[in-house]
């Protein structure tokens, strides 16, 4: 065992399953007995309530009941625990509880005991303030100077230092330039608080500056508050740290303060003016720190513990001592307790609370002996053989999955899209409102080098889109045999798809000596839709809303021989410029330039453009692939719809909470319509006949309202997948542009894409109550 490990001299678990952070740990003599012995209290996010007393009869002693003097649950969470003089008329100690809305101000107090089960603890509640705003901690002092009382100010969510004189509220003050809370302490040597902004900024506002500061409920000030610089909340001082801080404490020793800060990779010490005093660059991520002032050497110490389960002691920036903890602290104190001082108080997120002390002492622990026993030596002999054995028959086996040759696979699937659309269109309940919805025949071949079972194809493509068929499912396949299927594919929904893929999956096991059954194994491949399935050649357009230049480093290319099944090859006006209409009506416009290499394409509607901009640098790139030009650059420099792209995001996130409230709708009318049919079986059910009270008139109502909710909230479903299907090919289009612009790697944009396109259908599940009844 170590010697620098922690001596643990009292330690005890708190609750199952409960949280704990640093402002959840207070060690004070909270019952005000005046024996000098600190009290430990300790708050969860449970919203337990505990106060101990420890005296264990040895170290290393854990929890006795005796040694809990009172625990009880109060309904919210608590975030932070503080003991000080907080009741007017009074310098008793009270303890102040910060819940997420509410302030609580409680006095300890205990009555002795008449019998064997000694004294009882019991709190009062003095007073209590109902927050406006969620609180987020709290720090307390003799603000202003005044003597023997402490008031508290408690720093909210969004910026809002509150202040309460006791029993009343004082005032309210925003910070200036807030973003999100930090730490908070009070320096009564300065009459100031100090905290670190968001900024990374330690900054300090005195008591004064903000008690004639301008009323926080007057946020919007007028001209006159603006010229008037005494109305105006200023700091005293500030100073950029460069890090975002865990905690902050003040300390006073011989007539002098130091602001102490732990950061997230180092912690400084400051001057009461905000001027740096010294900085400790650390090892370790720290967790939690606590200056205190050492007597006895005429120093202020540090305890500084961290994620490695260890606590440091620094004196200024001197490491003077190292200690393992058996856990990750979240809070430290030191306290009195049982005559002993300076008693470490660790406290950690799962409620692990532990009382140590730094010493040397070593363990005394001896190994036990072991009982002798004679050694049977054919025994063991006849054991290794037998193992010996084992491990040379696994070695002679096969492996569990077959070793495949290289660059074969058991099974191979390959997809073979008809050049040509189907002469008879296969098209079955197409939505598309056009005169013919075409058809491409997708072949899709099973090739096995291996006996193969249990094969079944899936084959999917992305909605609008649909398939004639979309599984098969075959016997076992012999080795060396191929298996070939054909389906159609064609547009069923009334808009554009965002992508012309498709996937096959075929899935099939192999069998094996040692597993007849088979191993699962899955094959896939993909392949790409012709753009002829979705769109007809146009005439041009000449004025768009939406225009994208798309340039290269290569001579234009005549569009004739880019897009030869959408271009007529007698026309020579569409050398330079070709017209697209989609089945759904759209139409885009794509023209080449004369002079310079550029390609512009351009739409009435941004996700209409994605299409045409993915098929043309595409076919651009394989035009040069075929020239063994492999210098062959397409790039963007004009400026990404961004604007047009956000109001497609709208647009979709509100369909989502319009489909929202159709849910909550429809689940209130099932209610009602049930409660109403168990009113009227009552009252058929009765032997006696009562009159309905229009019963039936209001059932028939509630129906009504339920069809019409049902028919709303299904149509919103429709508008909300055209949505769906809009936004998700302008996202396309806009990493496309993106890659374009900053000439991404494909590894690059693989991330782009991981990042924003949505790899699940947008299904939103709505109660159809039509249906049940």
């Amino acid at each position: 065992m170590s010697l620098f490990k922690a001596r643990d001299w009292w330690s005890t678990a708190l609750g199952e399953k409960e949280e704990f952070d640093q402002g959840c740990l207070c060690v004070a003599d909270v019952d005000n007995s005046g024996s000098g012995q600190d009290k430990i209290t300790v708050g969860s996010y449970m919203g337990y309530l505990r106060i101990f007393n420890p005296h264990p009869v040895k170290p290393g002693d854990g929890m006795q009941a005796e040694d809990l003097l009172l625990e009880v649950q109060l309904r919210d969470p608590i975030l932070q625990v503080e003991v000080g003089k907080f009741v007017s008329g009074t310098e008793l100690l009270h303890l102040a509880v910060l819940h997420c809305r509410k302030l609580c101000v409680y006095a300890v107090s205990g009555t002795l005991g008449n019998v064997e089960h000694g004294n009882q603890y019991h709190i009062k509640l003095m007073y209590e303030h109902n927050l406006q705003r969620t609180a987020c901690n709290m720090t307390y002092g003799p603000f202003g100077g005044v003597k023997g009382r402490d008031l508290i100010c408690i720093q909210s969510m969004d910026g809002m230092l509150m202040l309460f004189e006791q029993e009343s509220y004082a005032f309210g003050r925003f910070l200036p330039g807030f973003l999100l809370p930090g730490p908070l302490t009070y320096s009564s040597r300065t009459d100031s608080f100090i905290t670190v902004s968001s900024c990374q900024q330690v900054e300090s506002y005195k008591y004064q500056v903000l008690a004639f500061a301008t009323d926080a409920d007057e946020r919007q000030e007028t001209e006159q508050q603006k010229m008037s610089s005494g109305k105006r909340l200023v700091m005293d001082w500030v100073l950029n740290i460069g890090e975002q801080a865990l905690d902050i404490c003040v300390v006073s020793f011989n007539q002098t303060s130091s602001v102490f800060v732990l950061g997230e990779r180092n912690f400084f010490c400051l001057k009461d003016n905000g001027q740096i005093r010294f900085m400790k660059k650390l090892d370790c991520s720290p967790s939690c720190f606590l200056p205190y002032c050492s007597v006895s050497e005429g120093t202020i110490n540090t305890l500084v513990g961290n994620h490695n389960n260890v606590l440091h002691v620094y004196q200024d920036v001197t490491l003077k001592w190292a200690t393992q903890l058996p856990h990750i602290p979240v809070a430290v104190k030191v306290g009195n307790l049982q005559d002993l001082k300076g008693v470490i108080v660790t406290l950690s997120d799962s409620g692990h609370l532990q009382c140590s002390y730094l010493g040397t002492d070593p363990s005394l622990f001896q190994a036990p002996k072991v009982e002798s026993r004679e050694i049977n030596y054919e025994e063991l002999d006849r054991e290794m053989k037998e193992l010996q054995k084992i491990i040379k028959e696994s070695t002679k086996t096969q492996d569990i999955l077959p070793k495949s040759e290289k660059g074969y696979d058991d099974l191979r699937i390959m997809a073979e899209v008809s050049p040509d659309l189907d002469v008879v269109s296969q098209a079955i309940d197409s939505e598309v409102r056009a005169e013919a919805v075409p058809s491409v025949t997708v072949k899709i071949t099973l090739q096995s080098r291996l006996a193969v079972q249990k094969t079944k194809l899936s084959i999917c493509v992305q909605p609008p889109l649909a398939l004639t068929h979309d599984q098969f499912i075959f016997d076992d396949i012999e080795s060396g045999r191929s298996k070939a299927v054909a389906l159609s594919v064609f547009l069923k929904g009334n808009c554009p798809p965002a992508e012309l893929e498709g996937n096959a999956v075929a899935s099939y096991s192999t069998p094996t000596d040692l597993n007849p059954e088979g191993i699962p194994r899955v094959a896939q491949c993909k392949f790409r839709l012709p753009l002829r399935l979705i769109c007809f050649p146009a005439q041009p357009s000449k004025t768009a809303n939406h225009k994208l230049t798309i340039d290269t480093n290569k001579p234009p290319v005549s569009l004739v021989n880019l897009f030869p099944d959408f271009a007529d090859q007698s026309d020579e006006d569409q050398v330079n410029v070709l017209g697209f209409q989609f089945l759904t009506g759209s139409r885009i416009t794509l023209l080449a330039s004369k002079t310079s290499q550029r390609y512009r394409i351009q739409s009435e509607q941004l996700e209409d453009l994605w299409l045409i901009t993915k098929e043309l640098t595409f076919r651009l790139e394989e035009h040069f692939k075929k020239e063994n030009s492999k210098d062959f650059t397409c790039t963007f420099s004009g400026s990404v719809p961004l604007q047009e792209y956000f109001e497609l995001i709208d647009c979709h996130f509100e369909l989502r909470l319009n489909a929202e409230k159709f849910e909550e709708l429809l689940s209130e009318r099932a209610i009602q319509f049930r409660a109403i049919e168990r009113r009227l079986l009552t009252r058929f059910k009765d032997k006696t006949p009562a009159p309905l009270q229009h019963l039936d008139t209001l059932l028939e109502g509630t129906y009504r309202q339920i069809i019409a909710l049902a028919d709303a909230a299904e149509e919103n479903q429709a508008n909300m997948f055209q949505a769906f299907t809009k936004l998700k090919s302008a996202t396309q289009l806009v990493i496309l542009l993106i890659s374009l612009w900053q000439k991404l790697s494909t590894d690059q944009v693989a991330i782009l894409e991981a990042t924003f396109l949505p790899l699940m259908q947008d299904t939103q599940e709505l109660v159809r109550i039509c249906e049940i009844y």
